[in-house]
Parts: C-alpha cells; structure tokens; sequence
C-alpha cells in the first residue's frame, strides 16, 4: 500500500473537518477508500495463503477456508 494513497486519504479527512469537500472531492475521498479497503483485504489475503501448521510428525498443512462458519 503506497504511503502517498494514505497520505491523500488523510489530507481529504483533515479537510473534511475543516473547511468541507467539493463533490469532487468526496467522490475523489470515497474511490481512495475504496481502493484502500481493497488493497487491504488483499494483503490480509495474501498473508494469510502464506501459513502453514507443522504437526507434530512435521507434516505442513497450509490454512484453508472453512466451508461454512463455525458457530
């Protein structure tokens, strides 16, 4: 995640507090966070297809997705 996007992010959210947004300005505010959740989810993603569990017999297991929620 580019520090520049968080910076813009920031910079419209000080601004929003202060002085208000144009429209372009919002729609501009809206698609960075956006864009931010997204790339967000994504290294959560990744991170997590990078685990693996070693048993006891030293078998590696990678984390998989659970079929349906556990309640």
């Amino acid at each position: 995640m580019k520090k520049s996007l968080i910076d813009r992010i920031n910079e419209l959210a000080r601004k929003a507090k202060t002085v208000g947004l144009t429209e372009e300005e919002k729609i501009e505010q809206k698609r960075l966070r956006e864009k931010y959740i997204q790339d967000f989810k994504q290294g959560m993603i990744n991170a997590l297809e990078r685990i693996v569990f070693v048993d006891a017999d030293g078998n590696y297991t990678k984390l998989r997705k659970l079929d349906t929620p556990e309640q």
